[in-house]
């Protein structure tokens, strides 16, 4: 998926003034050819995935009781899915480490499109050459080394810490690195952070 490409997201909210504002907002980003859905029930979200499959599916956990991301994408076959958080009330972050990210009713429109650009470049990976980085990735490489916890890396780029998690298991498997001294080493051979922002043992 390209930031050109039409993008399909369907929002699954029961509450039509969060349903609908959202979808508002997610058509007012820029540089991005979004077409949304509006799903206000199970049975519709069922309906959409058996005939449409979208990009992404932006759920409130809370849908219809508790929202099962894993079996959901099992039943359905939608394994590339993407499938983002709505938090609109308090919920237990251990419960969310199955979505890809999470949004909330406090973000604006720039944090949405930033966590919307972490989605789509994590999944622009495919179409790149397996051996070389992102730009997310390499964004990621470098705070890695400056020394930076994956909280903090999260909170800097507007991610989630399990997104985070999913570039730094990408990034060691292209590079075929495992060592921090070894990500350290290409990062600055490849000019992503000057050695004196360094704070990793070498």
């Amino acid at each position: 998926m390209k930031s050109h490409d039409v993008i399909n997201i369907a929002v699954a909210e029961a509450s039509m003034i969060v349903r609908t504002g959202l979808i508002s907002v997610l058509r007012h980003i820029p540089d991005y050819n979004i077409e949304t859905l509006e799903i206000s029930s199970m049975e519709g979200l069922q309906l959409c995935l058996e005939l449409h499959k979208p990009d992404i599916l932006i759920v409130n956990p809370m849908f219809d009781g508790w929202f099962n991301v894993e079996e959901t994408k099992r039943i359905y076959d939608a394994h590339e899915m993407k499938v983002i958080s709505l938090i609109c009330t308090v919920v237990d972050s251990n419960m969310l480490k199955d979505y890809d990210e999470s949004i909330n009713l406090f973000d604006d429109i720039d944090t949405l499109s930033a966590k919307l650009s972490g989605i789509i470049n994590v999944s622009d990976e495919e179409d790149t050459d397996p051996n070389s980085l992102s730009q997310r990735e390499k964004e990621i490489l470098g705070y890695v080394v400056k020394g930076l916890t994956n909280k903090e890396i999260a909170e800097k780029l507007y991610l989630s810490v399990h997104t985070v998690i999913t570039h730094r298991r990408n990034i060691t498997r292209k590079l075929q690195v495992h060592s921090a001294a070894g990500l350290t080493i290409y990062a600055i051979v490849n000019k992503l952070v000057d050695i004196s922002e360094v704070k990793m043992k070498l």
